[in-house]
């Protein structure tokens, strides 16, 4: 197999694609089991998830996951923001 065909190496558009994804599914564990919680604990858990699943936020983006999870307080019907941008963490 070359280098190209690898996932891992098959271009930034898939690295970027599996870190969305990931982002995505800690994005939707954390409004499921904690849109009603306080604020600081929407984003610990984000952090903590993102720190497991091994991807980042860009800080904005962050910010308005934090505040779309935050503010179904209000509307529940709203759902989980979607991410739009996620990166792999760097591995040491």
């Amino acid at each position: 197999m070359s280098e190209q065909d690898r996932p891992e190496t098959a271009g930034d558009d898939t690295v970027a694609d599996a870190a969305t994804e990931a982002a995505q599914n800690v994005v939707d564990e954390v409004t499921s089991w904690e849109y009603s919680g306080e604020r600081e604990t929407i984003e610990d858990e984000l952090d903590r998830g993102l720190d497991e699943a091994g991807v980042a936020l860009d800080p904005a983006e962050r910010e308005r996951v934090v505040d779309e999870i935050d503010d179904l307080k209000d509307d529940e019907s709203a759902g989980p923001p979607d991410v739009t941008d996620a990166r792999p963490t760097e591995q040491p």
